[in-house]
């Protein structure tokens, strides 16, 4: 296998036995990460993309610059003029094929997001898939774009709402989620008319890498310009680039968040175990707090710890693992920091509470107890740590559920109707995504999925999210022989 590097011309380079699926999906041991205007570069720095489980390169990636940023959001911007001009229904045939095109690399691209990302291999087969859900939605979409006709007060004329695309859209996504966050916002702005540019995690590349290279495929198969989708690999300075990039009039940026949750018993505990231990506790939407009414707090709080005695620790390739490794050494340690902060305000540790030693970056899932007053409950500790706090009646919970900075997602656990309806009600949980007797994991995509409060207002994925990426104009038309004019006004003769 041979690859082009800026600073040392061609080698030869072959990845080990493990990674040899990584062929089937454009990946090699060295990558350009920046496509350009239909062309792999990169003359920025050369970064390692790391398995967590063991902390070792699975390939390098040589990072966009600020000059490959610059060539790529010109050339986005100009195919974007292409793109929009292309009937709303024949963008989403594109959009149907690009879903076709990860269909076919399902496996491999889940494969490689559990590896290079952490969490486990169904949980990265499944975003994937989430992808491909959300091509399928966004086909449906691409017919249903419709504005409204709304009667007009003056003799002979119409008026008439047009969404029209914006240009480009930017997306910044977060290792978490390296994938998914794209399909909310990628198919959506494509079928709307936007061309794309992307930058993913910058301890992702290879993800970014392999999934641009397939809608690339698509694109130009169909003879459509491929800066229709532009990508960087890059940190910082590519992802302030698109933020402040005036060609660029929405951008989508995905980072950390903390949610709410609430819990009675039943289905409950299973729900918790997955919402807190699932992709190792680095999901948006891991539930961080559980609230227990203090009646059945004894109860649930034994079945739990009973549960995770239960939780697999391991190679998250390997099937019946359900906890893999923290994605970085980073954040292994910010978790051994975090747990000193807990004990310091009073918490106390029912299980779990340290590191693992290991060749990678595992620790144990870990429930702790401690009071909502203090101040490491309202803040966010990336990695698997439940907080089990005490509440006397609704009332109380919501207001602990509520008195945080953040607002993604909550979710109660209840058979009493009556307070299911004020749980999602104007005096209830103040997140953006309200769930009832579930996880507090996002929602389907058929539903908007974003937050409030600290974790922004934005919607992603479903319901009418989409109108966030176009641009609404009021028409009025004449098409009679006078002039009346608005109100009743006569102006003139």
């Amino acid at each position: 296998m041979k690859f082009i590097s800026n600073s040392k011309g061609v080698s030869d380079m072959s990845f080990a036995k493990e990674y040899e699926f990584l062929n089937e999906i454009g990946i090699e041991p060295r990558n350009s990460g920046a496509f350009v205007n239909g062309v792999w570069k990169g003359s920025g720095s050369v970064v390692s993309s790391v398995n967590p489980a063991n902390n070792k390169t699975i390939a390098e990636v040589v990072e966009a610059s600020s000059q490959d940023y610059e060539e790529g959001i010109k050339a986005c911007y100009e195919a974007s003029k292409i793109w929009m001009q292309l009937p709303a229904p024949k963008r989403g045939e594109i959009v149907r094929q690009i879903g076709d095109a990860l269909r076919t690399k399902l496996q491999y691209l889940g494969r490689l997001l559990s590896l290079e990302m952490g969490k486990i291999l169904p949980e990265g087969i499944g975003e994937v898939q989430e992808v491909i859900d959300m091509c399928d939605f966004a086909v449906g979409l691409s017919r249903q774009l419709n504005g409204s006709v709304i009667p007009s007060e003056r003799p002979n004329h119409m008026m008439l709402e047009m969404w029209n695309p914006l240009g480009v859209v930017g997306v910044i996504t977060a290792f978490n989620f390296p994938c998914a966050v794209l399909g909310w916002n990628a198919c959506i702005a494509l079928v709307c008319g936007n061309a794309v540019v992307w930058k993913g995690a910058p301890t992702t590349p290879l993800i970014t890498i392999a999934m641009t290279k397939l809608v690339a495929e698509v694109l130009e198969k169909n003879s459509l310009p491929t800066a229709i989708f532009t990508s960087f690999c890059g940190g910082a300075e590519i992802g302030q680039a698109i933020s402040k990039d005036t060609r660029i009039p929405l951008v989508s940026f995905t980072g950390s968040s903390k949610v709410g949750q609430m819990v009675q018993q039943t289905l409950a505990v299973r729900s918790v175990l997955f919402a807190a231990v699932g992709t190792a506790g680095q999901r948006c939407t891991t539930c961080r707090r559980l609230l227990v009414h203090e009646k059945i707090y004894d109860s649930v709080v034994d079945k739990l710890l009973e549960a995770y005695k239960q939780v697999k620790v391991g190679d998250p390739l390997e099937n019946g693992t359900l906890l893999g490794p923290l994605h970085t050494k980073a954040s292994r340690e910010n978790f051994e920091k975090g747990i000193k902060v807990i004990k310091s305000q009073g918490g106390k540790i029912l299980t779990g509470g340290s590191v693992i030693e290991s060749e990678g970056n595992f620790v144990q899932p870990t429930i702790v107890e401690i009071s909502p007053a203090a101040d490491v409950v309202k803040e966010e500790l990336f990695g698997p740590v439940l907080y089990v706090l005490k509440f006397k009646d609704f009332k109380e919970a919501v207001e602990i559920n509520n008195s945080v900075p953040q607002g993604l997602s909550s979710s109660i656990f209840t058979r009493s109707h009556e307070l299911i309806f004020k749980w999602i009600g104007p005096q209830g949980s103040d997140c953006g995504i309200v769930n009832v007797n579930i996880p507090t994991n996002g929602a389907e995509i058929g539903g908007a999925f974003g937050g409030e409060k600290g974790t922004g207002g934005g919607r992603e994925a479903g319901s009418d999210s989409w109108k966030q990426y176009m641009r609404r104009s009021t028409c009025t038309i004449n098409y009679g022989s006078e002039l009346p004019l608005a109100q009743g006004i006569s102006f003139g003769n």
